[in-house]
């Protein structure tokens, strides 16, 4: 059975409603980055930290995923699939895809300030001061600036071993999540669907579009391939 990868980012979700981050009015226009995503900014103000992290957790409980999000869950009926997401919420999940890492966390979930207890929470608020059962301040569990990513082994190991491999609504700009691709078997078809201009090496095949429409496109490729 083919094994198919698909790298996730923030523009998976934006069709299902979620805030982008770096497009214009993206949550960093509003936000400042040092101040809500990173190391730092939760030893600062904690009370901050918490607040945009709620504010994301209940939009989250608004959404439902989009027409890309299934067809991808879709594929598992006839292909192996993993999705490496830089993503935080669940949206893959709530569409049925079985195989899912987090690189950066997941936004209904919560643990202790050394990330040894994990918790799911739903879309519930972490109250400001609320603690975790080692007495350290329960914080959510996000992969900020200036943590370490735990994942990015397991997921270089993912990709190491596919078929195909899809990245959909991701600069793969930040590192270390854009090193993934270089972990690829040499000849595999890699395509990129974003409905940016991005650059894209000519061993990538560009498809121009959002993530609903390009997984179309992707989903007719794969069973023409068969």
């Amino acid at each position: 059975m083919q094994h198919i990868v698909f790298l996730t980012g923030a523009g998976m979700s934006a069709e299902s409603g979620l805030s982008t981050f770096r497009d214009s009015n993206g949550l960093w226009n509003n936000y400042d980055v040092n101040k809500v995503a990173t190391i730092e900014g939760w030893h600062e103000n904690p009370a901050l930290v918490q607040q945009f992290y709620n504010e994301r957790r209940a939009q989250l409980a608004t959404c439902k995923p989009n027409e890309g999000h299934h067809l991808i869950a879709a594929l598992e009926k006839d292909f192996k699939v993993s999705v490496v997401t830089q993503n935080v919420d669940n949206l893959h999940e709530q569409a049925g895809t079985t195989t899912v890492l987090h690189l950066h966390g997941e936004l209904t979930k919560a643990c202790n300030e050394s990330k040894t207890d994990v918790i799911d929470i739903g879309y519930r608020a972490i109250n400001h001061g609320e603690k975790a059962k080692d007495g350290s301040l329960l914080r959510p569990f996000i992969v900020w600036f200036g943590e370490a990513v735990p994942m990015i082994e397991e997921a270089s190991d993912i990709v190491s071993k596919a078929d195909t491999i899809v990245i959909i609504g991701t600069s793969m700009q930040v590192y270390p999540a854009a090193g993934l691709i270089n972990y690829a078997r040499r000849g595999i078809p890699v395509y990129l669907i974003d409905p940016n201009e991005v650059y894209a090496s000519a061993s990538v095949s560009y498809i121009k579009a959002k993530a609903a429409e390009g997984m179309k496109i992707i989903t007719e490729k794969l069973y023409c391939a068969l």
